[in-house]
Order: structure tokens, then sequence, then C-alpha cells
């Protein structure tokens, strides 16, 4: 090989990775869907609902990409100041920080009408 390991490893990871999470994604769903119907079948009333809240959702989702995009700045601007250009990339960063304090904006008020249903 002469020097084409690295695409095709490249390749293979970009196709392998994405295919590794669906099987699993899959795997669990099944298992769960398994335990249910065993459940089931010996007379156990098993509930139906959703394992987070509407409001738990967004609050994840809004840490893990005010994290992740704190962590992407960071990582630019450690970079940046070596090689100037890096500051472009970090302005990409301010896309996922925007979506995750818009999660935690939708938390609060997911928060707040359910306190003003009395909930």
């Amino acid at each position: 090989m002469d020097g084409n390991i690295i695409g095709f490893a490249a390749v293979v990871l970009l196709m392998g990775i994405p295919m590794a999470a669906m099987y699993t994604f899959y795997r669990v769903r099944r298992l769960r869907t398994d335990e249910r119907l065993a459940a089931l079948a010996r007379g156990v009333n098993v509930p139906m609902e959703a394992e987070l809240s509407e409001s738990a959702r967004s609050r994840r989702w809004g840490i893990l990409l005010t994290a992740a995009s704190i962590g992407f700045i960071g990582c630019c601007a450690l970079v940046g100041r070596a090689e100037p250009d890096a500051w472009t990339a970090a302005g990409f960063g301010i896309i996922p920080l925007a979506v995750g304090i818009g999660f935690f904006v939708d938390f609060a008020l997911i928060r707040r009408d359910a306190k003003a249903l009395g909930n």
C-alpha cells in the first residue's frame, strides 16, 4: 500500500461508526421490547410512558450543545494563538451555542407553563 491506508481507514470509520451506532440503538430498543413483552406475559402491568419528560430532554440537549460548543470554541481559541485563521472556525461554534441556549429557554418556558397549570 502506497499511503492509501489513511483514506481507506477514513472511509471505513466514516461508514462504520454510524452503522455501529444504529445497530446498538436497534439492539437496545429490541431488548427493551423483549423485556416489556416478557413482563406482560407474566401479567405485570408495564407503564408505556416516555423515559424523560419534555423539559428534561430540553435541559439535557441544552447542556450537551452548550458544553460542546464552548469546548469547540475553546479548542479553536487555543489553536488560534498559533494560527489566526482558526478564529474563523471558532465562529462556527456559535451555532450550537445558540441552539443550546434555545433549549435552555425552552426548558424554562416548559417549566413555567407547568407551574402555571399547577403541576
